[in-house]
């Protein structure tokens, strides 16, 4: 049996940047990442790509041309391609989704840049697939003043974002975490998709903020696993993600496979989310591959085929952990078993 070569694998770069600086860790390299992801190898196999956080210091929205030739120049020399980017749009340099007129432009202007950037990288011949990551920039507390109202400011200005985003021919992924108001659960994240409506946007699951949405973490009165279930109850899990992908799946246009423990974390400036775990942490609650299916398989358990690559998020993983090749290659292998069930050749 030959073995599957899509959905490519992809390893996350701003993790390095992600919870450090600010009085935590400090920021990792783009050029460590970037080394260490072309140098994890399982049994001959390797990642295909990254994808990319657009700020510094590893890649600027602003990039000039000349910037993005060198970038493309770099990761091409370690026979890899780009996927998805993640917009810039959290203050100062951008703005809450609900937030004042100005709030909202700088968001959607940071958009805007992360779609020119998108871009050129296709134009460029390195980026053959992926989206542009957004999230509303505010807090579920400031979103719950006012859910209604809030929910469709966030809509109002994603819908603009939207706009901008198909004059570049991108598609907006919004990513469902419990820090980002209006997305915090899964029945608020279905209401702001639902909000939009436009063709060029979609929904961003990893597998770790998801997990969360089990527990109903900020916004208990929409929890799906009983408060009393047991750790232990494999069934429950998996007929939680059942209802759980079932109303997100339809939208899912960006995947991140990670691992979880059923706690939240936070470092540096990041607010408290879904706790990345490593691949073989004995403490993760999912079985990776098997769970992956549930994202990447219709409710008859058919191929949907709706990525064409799967990324790595490892945010707020120890530096002394993210140095480490042992790390890489435990991820690469969690990576090639969701590929092998859930994968297909082209």
């Amino acid at each position: 049996m030959k073995d599957n070569n899509y959905p490519k694998l992809h390893n996350a770069i701003w993790p390095g940047i992600v919870g450090k600086g600010d009085g935590a860790e400090p920021i990792i390299s783009f050029d460590t990442l970037l080394e260490m992801t072309a140098n994890a190898d399982v049994n001959g196999v390797k990642f295909d790509g990254i994808d990319i956080g657009l700020f510094d210091p590893h890649v600027s929205a602003d990039s000039s041309d000349d910037d993005l030739k060198r970038l493309v120049e770099k990761v091409s020399s370690y026979n890899l391609e780009i996927g998805s980017l993640v917009a810039p749009i959290w203050p100062p340099s951008g703005g809450s989704a609900m937030g004042s007129k100005e709030d909202r432009a700088k968001f959607v202007e940071q958009v805007r840049k992360s779609c020119h950037v998108g871009k050129r990288l296709r134009d460029l011949g390195i980026r053959p697939n992926g989206v542009v990551r957004i999230d509303s920039a505010c807090s579920p507390e400031d979103w719950s003043k006012d859910p209604t109202g809030n929910t469709s400011l966030i809509a109002q200005t994603f819908r603009e974002a939207c706009d901008v985003a198909a004059d570049y021919g991108e598609k907006l992924a919004a990513e469902g975490e419990i820090c980002w108001g209006g997305m915090h659960s899964w029945k608020a994240m279905l209401d702001t998709l639902e909000a939009v409506d436009r063709p060029n946007i979609g929904f961003q699951a990893d597998m770790s903020h998801t997990f969360l949405y089990l527990l109903g973490y900020n916004s208990p009165e929409d929890r799906i696993l009983p408060a009393n279930f047991e750790w232990s109850d494999r069934e429950a899990i998996k007929a939680g993600l059942r209802k759980l992908t079932h109303a997100l799946r339809p939208w899912m246009i960006d995947f991140h496979v990670a691992q979880n423990d059923g706690t939240v974390h936070g470092t540096g400036s990041h607010d408290k989310t879904g706790r990345h775990c490593l691949a073989t942490d004995p403490n993760g609650k999912l079985n990776i591959a098997e769970d992956a299916g549930f994202w990447l398989r219709d409710d008859k358990g058919e191929l949907t085929k709706a990525v064409k690559h799967i990324c790595w998020d490892g945010c707020m993983f120890p530096n002394a952990v993210m140095t480490q090749a042992k790390t890489w290659n435990d991820i690469l292998a969690a990576m090639i078993a969701v590929r092998q069930q859930h994968g297909w050749q082209e």
